[in-house]
């Protein structure tokens, strides 16, 4: 329970926000397919884990192209989740537990359903003709330019009906809406207004940063991977922020609301332009940093391990950078990302380094976002067919990797471990039953085959479980100041195998955490700084050990301990 004010325009910095990926949360009609339903039947676990935001992937009508990034109408609800009443009652029921629920917002681009889209394509001088981004071709029919989609091939298709071709950044079915046209930025704000008087309190705004471009669309320099060489011309492009103070005028204010943007190719000096209070933007954005350092000589679909030192790194310039101006979004993992303990914990300790990696995030100054199954340790899924995954995004890079010929142990191998569907298997609840509990038919994608040893009923009956340690984590958040407010400074930062920092308060309180990155019992040197006089005292230990401050600190693999003093 925050002890803030609920009415202070600043809530949001005291919350711990749950994201839900409805298909894959909680199936009540047998379907094999989650719904709204499942997860007004899931708010009591929920509530006791002490989560006070929920993040709902798109709920709208869509044909699930990039599983409902692709939407076709914004005022219809995807009828596999339920109705408009479903979704009134789950906000009913959840405001009554004290939670918030904020949609995911994607107006970067619709579906190519979308009634925008079907008159757009028909004529250059429609009501919606210039809703979408369209281009005549070059003088011999060529493309626009050399900008290539993030899923694989070029960001550009034609339509014969205008003879031109329009830009999609994600899949040909997602074409991107023109923000230069008033008359569609006003009916974007129009549908913003119109779930925010429904009840729900924000937005994650999905790929903000892209939607304005350089209206020049010049060609990418050919150095830029092909599938990345549109982000050249439209991450924060010129008008970005002009549409963001626009949205902000013309409906959030009117409104105490959460807001984070995924801003993708976005570092921490143009983060601060977007989350700076006195710029009235957004409230925060995604830091996408930390996901790029374990990226390989082939990007994403690599076999490379992160360096804890390069972890470090990034955590602190943005811990320093939006310090005093703007806020942090921290997170490990989300739908479009592996699950943390498999990529920067170690599953061969698995319930130590969730504990862990939960510690470090939710000691760090800015709002922690848990994904689904993060409080129980969840690890990447080991499917034993390449047939068996679902994702748009991988199964093009299945596809491009077994054209050039490369092993199939290998394709595997990135597959297991960089899959957005590592994410997306169904949450487990139980291990009495072939579907977890999920659902008693069989669900859209495969369960990860581990859930008879990961689920919540077991994490429920074990008092030092990674969702008790999780429960913690939260209520500390909500009871001490320090964690929300104070400063973040780093120690050892060359350390490769320990991440060690404090958060100090005005008040003089602060919190040592020192946090074991290796699956070896080490024995750490408190930087002599911190030994001083200070009277350390434990306030929370991830191991079962009992440790007193020391100066010589052993630490078991992937033990973490926060210490306090007041002094």
């Amino acid at each position: 329970m925050m002890t803030t004010n609920e009415d202070s325009s600043k809530w949001w910095q005291q919350a711990v926000v749950y994201q839900v990926y409805p298909q894959s949360f909680q199936d009540s009609n047998h379907d094999g397919i989650g719904d709204l339903n499942g997860i007004i039947n899931k708010l009591p676990y929920l509530k006791k884990l002490g989560v006070d935001v929920l993040w709902l992937n798109p709920i709208y009508k869509s044909p699930q192209v990039d599983n409902g990034y692709d939407i076709s109408n914004y005022y219809e609800l995807n009828s596999d989740y339920g109705t408009l009443d479903d979704f009134k009652h789950l906000l009913d029921e959840a405001h009554q537990n004290e939670i918030k629920i904020i949609l995911d917002l994607v107006v970067n681009h619709t579906s190519d359903q979308h009634e925008w889209f079907k008159q757009s394509k028909k004529s250059h001088d429609n009501e919606f003709a210039n809703y979408y981004i369209w281009k005549d071709p070059g003088e011999n029919g060529e493309l626009p330019n050399n900008w290539g989609a993030t899923f694989g091939g070029p960001a550009w298709t034609y339509v014969p009906e205008r003879k031109q071709y329009y830009l999609h950044s994600f899949a040909p079915e997602q074409p991107e809406l023109n923000w230069e046209e008033p008359k569609l930025r006003a009916a974007i704000y129009k549908m913003m207004r119109y779930w925010l008087e429904f009840g729900v309190d924000g937005f994650r705004m999905d790929v903000i940063s892209l939607i304005s471009k350089r209206q020049d669309f010049p060609d990418a320099d050919d150095s830029y991977a092909y599938s990345k060489r549109y982000y050249a011309g439209a991450s924060n492009g010129p008008r970005v922020h002009e549409f963001l103070q626009e949205m902000n005028r013309e409906v959030l204010r009117n409104f105490n609301t959460l807001t984070v943007g995924e801003t993708p190719n976005t570092n921490s000096d143009q983060a601060i332009l977007y989350t700076d209070v006195d710029r009235h933007e957004l409230n925060m954005v995604f830091n996408f940093d930390h996901m790029h350092i374990d990226y390989g000589k082939r990007g994403k679909f690599d076999n490379k391990r992160f360096n804890l030192v390069d972890l470090k790194r990034v955590f602190t310039e943005w811990q320093d950078k939006l310090s005093d101006r703007g806020w942090n979004s921290l997170y490990w993992s989300n739908h479009d990302q592996p699950r943390a303990v498999t990529r920067f914990g170690s599953e061969k300790y698995r319930i130590e380094s969730a504990k862990t990696l939960g510690t470090v995030l939710h000691m760090l100054k800015g709002t922690p976002y848990i994904f689904q199954g993060e409080e129980l340790g969840m690890t990447d899924a080991k499917f034993d067919l390449l047939a068996d995954y679902q994702d748009i995004e991988t199964k093009n890079i299945i596809d491009l990797y077994q054209q050039e010929g490369l092993p199939e142990d290998y394709i595997k191998e990135v597959a297991y471990l960089r899959s957005r569907d590592n994410a997306r298997t169904p949450m487990p609840w139980t291990s009495e039953s072939p579907y977890a509990g999920f659902s008693d038919v069989r669900p859209w994608i495969k369960m990860n085959p581990n859930y008879p040893e990961i689920n919540v009923a077991d994490a429920l009956k074990n008092k030092t479980s990674v969702f008790y340690h999780y429960q913690k984590l939260i209520a500390l958040r909500h009871e001490l100041p320090v964690i929300v407010e104070g400063k973040y400074t780093l120690y050892d930062a060359d350390n490769e195998d320990v991440f060690t920092f404090t958060r100090t308060a005005n008040d003089g309180t602060m919190l040592l955490v020192i946090a074991s990155f290796s699956e070896s019992v080490l024995t750490y040197s408190v930087p002599e700084k911190l030994v001083g006089n200070q009277q350390w005292q434990v306030l929370l230990d991830s191991s079962a050990s009992e440790i007193d401050f020391n100066s010589q600190l052993t630490l078991q693999p992937y033990q973490s301990i926060v210490f306090m003093t007041t002094n």
